[in-house]
């Protein structure tokens, strides 16, 4: 193997910390796939909440110093090259793949079973245990590349794997069904985004809470409601009017939630961004049934299911913007400022056809 193709550029996430703990580089060693595994070019790459908590240690339930600040509470192996949400192209294949495999356009499923030729328990997330998409090539085991039919750009399939999946699991953890009332918080982010939409597709009605300068867009996506953040949300909508509720927020007003929600009603949660702890009183939680789902590990079927969604045109990408690669520290600044809807996405490789001349291994 020649020098050229022993390194590659990427960004490396050096330790817990701000935006000097990214530090792009040139001479990162490229990963070579084992029994098993795929070598994928990546084409383009999506900004995610867990790339910042991960990068500020937010995960610690101690500080962010702490050895505990990763989803599995196991401690984060510096450095680390981040990235959730990947498209890209498999270049070379690891003993057992089908070579016919090579040259597929794919998306990886984050959310890791499989690693090294082993079973992952508990599973990983890509670009938190292992090396993710923030670089010119990723390593994964074959069953979590999935080929991709679609005439979307790479930037725009790049929107779709971690904020998709983790709506999808939400929807599927929580047994949403047609005509069903849903309230989405968070609304107009990646995955409350990405629910609005995959709640069109089940038939369900979606209620967004969100702000003031985002309601129009979101009911412009299909919510058949929007309730504002300033709102007293149980005014808004009465006590026991929805069936499910699809939480990214937490934070204070957390009782509310569980108030609005019908007897038998379920809530589902996959993210604080507003504060993880909460107030519950468990009067409420057992005299109405309700039943609380966390959801972080994939359903097995939820990721085929969102390629399918992608493929027949049910769900759409939304975009907000695209930085180049060495841009990451600006792509993560505008994503904190919360003005956005819809996805940042970082243009790795998007803009070079994939290799023509590799051979499998």
């Amino acid at each position: 193997m020649g020098n050229a193709q022993r390194y590659m550029r990427g960004v490396w996430l050096t330790g817990h910390g701000d935006f000097d703990k990214l530090e792009l580089r040139s001479d990162i060693p490229r990963p070579q796939p084992g029994d098993g595994e795929v070598l994928i070019r990546v084409s383009a790459a999506g900004i995610n909440n867990t790339d910042i908590n991960t990068r500020i240690g937010w995960y610690s339930k101690h500080d962010a110093a702490a050895a505990d600040a990763s989803w599995t509470g196991e401690p984060i192996r510096f450095p680390r090259i981040q990235g959730a949400d990947v498209c890209g192209y498999i270049e070379h294949v690891g003993h057992g793949v089908d070579e016919r495999r090579i040259g597929e356009r794919i998306l990886i499923e984050p959310c890791l079973t499989e690693a090294g030729g082993k079973r992952l328990e508990p599973p990983w997330y890509l670009g938190s245990e292992c090396d993710g998409g923030f670089a010119e090539y990723v390593v994964v085991a074959a069953r979590h590349a999935h080929r991709i039919e679609s005439d979307l750009s790479d930037i725009e399939l790049a929107s779709f794997p971690c904020s998709y999946s983790t709506a999808e699991n939400l929807l599927t953890r929580a047994g949403v069904a047609a005509g069903e009332r849903v309230l989405v918080t968070g609304a107009s982010g990646g995955v409350g985004s990405a629910a609005v939409q995959l709640l069109q597709a089940r038939g369900a009605k979606a209620i967004a809470l969100t702000s003031a300068a985002k309601a129009e867009s979101l009911l412009a996506l299909g919510t058949t409601r929007t309730v504002l953040r300033s709102e007293d949300l149980v005014a808004a909508l009465g006590e026991n009017s929805v069936d499910v509720v699809v939480d990214l927020v937490g934070g204070s007003s957390w009782p509310s939630l569980l108030q609005v929600l019908r007897p038998h009603g379920r809530y589902a949660v996959s993210g604080a961004i507003a504060g993880p702890l909460v107030e519950l009183d468990l009067r409420t939680l057992y005299l109405k049934d309700l039943s609380l789902f966390g959801c972080t590990v994939l359903d097995e079927a939820v990721f085929p299911r969102l390629v399918d969604h992608i493929e027949q045109g049910r769900i759409q990408p939304l975009v907000a913007s695209s930085f180049a690669l060495e841009d990451i520290a600006s792509a993560q600044q505008l994503f904190l400022e919360k003005k956005h809807t819809g996805k940042i996405v970082l243009n790795v490789n998007a803009d070079k056809a994939p290799s023509s001349t590799s051979t499998a291994g």
